[in-house]
């Protein structure tokens, strides 16, 4: 076995030992095991909701992007910064409803605001729908950094197998428990080697990061600069106006919310992760330094830039750390969207289909479910040629749409209604899903339009098609509604 090799299966071995670990003294009901008994505090939740920003995309995907496609790869930073604004007053609102109606999902909240157990049905499967891609972009991201970083040792096969089956056992032990322990190991690790490699790679080859970008410039006239046709300023601004909407939607990321301990706790975590999120540009500075010197990576392959150079560049025990935080930054957040997707079948279908179930029915049910999930989504990894990148605009595409209904209901007035939430995310999450099946594009549907228009992220159609539907059906029903309880009120009165 080679160092490298050796390390990152150490570090698998101390994630599920973590994982088996932080259930000691602690008696595992649902709240437990879905957000923590709500008692986790500012340490726990910015390290659990940081897992949104360094998962295996951040090795892979940021990177891959600055390879491949230059400038438009800064679109990152930024949803992220913006995402994280809108955090600071949204979450707490989130945070206050759900221990007030004592919730563990984010279906439980739609289901509440809304008074309807079919928003909670609809909400759960559109959750699984959007958490299926992003855990297979884990698990691809997974089996290429192993395979990458153990020189061929092991195949990406082999390390998907490894990884889902790791996180399947100690979610089903632990819960959140497991992932937020093994996140504080994750997120240290992830920093520092980021930043290292971030700073060492472009000084090693060029010299410094103002030589490196000019070697980019002369290599690639104009790579750096936003393009005029394709990935354009309309469809930088559309994708990330898309993704800052979506990026509290994910429903692993309310159990980050729910299980903190106050508000004040979130208000923390989103005044910090701004700055966190910075560290991504070090990850861009290893994509553009290997645009000169690995040569020929294209499509799926330029998700393999950052590890090929680091292969080039560094020791097998260094390039082993470099895969264990990549393997961690796997498995923190699969671990997350596991649970999430458990959670959801177990609590807001089956419950809802079966109201006579325990609680403890409920929890072994979820439990059960989580190598269902795992299994499902092994499948999908191993039957998609998608990058990371794509994956991921993908899941976000479809998380989305449950955008809307949450955004109304904060209001204090809210006017839209179950009728008009659920039109809207149904219409929003089959126009994703069309789009999906038959690869079609902006250019294909409006052939005639100007360009911007053909630029936009065809996600944010699909949600500009859900808040246009959401707004007129809740404003026909609420007033035949009101129609309705005027004429029963008439029918009460006495006759003359």
């Amino acid at each position: 076995m080679n160092s490298a090799l050796f390390i990152i299966f150490a570090f698998l071995l101390l994630s599920i030992y973590l994982g088996i670990r932080s259930t000691k003294g602690k008696k595992m009901s649902m709240e437990q095991w879905a957000v923590g008994g709500r008692g986790f505090g500012s340490l726990f939740v910015f390290l659990l909701m940081a897992g949104e920003i360094y998962t295996t995309f951040t090795f892979l995907g940021a990177s891959s992007w600055a390879y491949g496609k230059g400038g438009p790869a800064m679109y990152v930073i930024m949803y992220m910064s913006l995402a994280y604004v809108l955090g600071y007053f949204v979450l707490p609102m989130i945070w206050k409803y759900a221990k007030e109606k004592n919730l563990v999902s984010s279906s439980d909240f739609y289901e509440s605001k809304y008074k309807s157990s079919f928003m909670g049905v609809l909400v759960a499967i559109v959750g699984v729908i959007s958490i299926i891609p992003y855990f297979v972009l884990q698990l691809k991201g997974l089996g290429i950094i192993v395979s990458e970083a153990s020189y061929g040792t092991i195949s990406s096969g082999a390390a998907i197998w490894i990884g889902a089956i790791a996180v399947t056992v100690y979610v089903m032990i632990s819960g959140i428990h497991g992932s937020a322990w093994t996140a504080v190991i994750k997120d240290f690790l992830i920093l520092g080697i980021v930043v290292f490699i971030g700073l060492y790679i472009p000084y090693h080859y060029y010299g410094g990061l103002g030589e490196m970008f000019k070697a980019v410039d002369a290599a690639k006239p104009g790579f750096l600069a936003i393009p005029e046709k394709g990935l354009s300023m309309s469809w930088l601004i559309s994708t990330v106006l898309m993704t800052v909407f979506g990026f509290h939607m994910w429903p692993h990321a309310f159990g980050g919310v729910a299980s903190a301990r106050s508000a004040k706790a979130l208000r923390k975590n989103t005044v910090i992760s701004p700055i966190y999120s910075l560290v991504l540009l070090f990850v861009f500075f290893v994509g553009y330094t290997a645009i000169g010197q690995v040569q020929g990576l294209k499509g799926p392959a330029a998700d393999l830039a950052l590890l090929k150079i680091a292969t080039m560049t560094f020791d097998p025990w260094f390039v082993g750390l470099i895969g264990a935080a990549g393997l961690l930054a796997a498995l923190v957040p699969g671990s997350m969207l596991l649970m999430a997707a458990s959670t959801l079948i177990a609590k807001n279908v089956y419950k809802t289909v079966v109201p006579t179930a325990t609680d403890k029915q409920v929890m072994s049910l979820a439990k059960y479910l989580v190598p269902v999930f795992a299994l499902i989504s092994i499948y999908f990894t191993f039957n998609g040629g998608s990058t990371i990148v794509t994956l991921l605009l993908m899941a976000y595409s479809f998380v989305t749409q449950l955008a809307p209904a949450l955004y109304f209901s904060l209001m204090k007035n809210n006017f839209v209604n179950k009728y008009g939430a659920g039109a809207g995310m149904i219409v929003g999450v089959v126009s994703v899903a069309y789009v999906t099946a038959t690869n079609i594009t902006m250019p294909q549907l409006f052939p005639s339009l100007p360009q911007w228009i053909q630029d936009l992220n065809i996600g944010v159609i699909a949600l500009l098609l859900n808040i246009i539907v959401t707004i007129i059906v809740s404003l026909v029903t609420g007033k035949s509604a009101a129609t309705s309880l005027g004429n029963n009120e008439i029918a009460k009165l006495p006759n003359n």
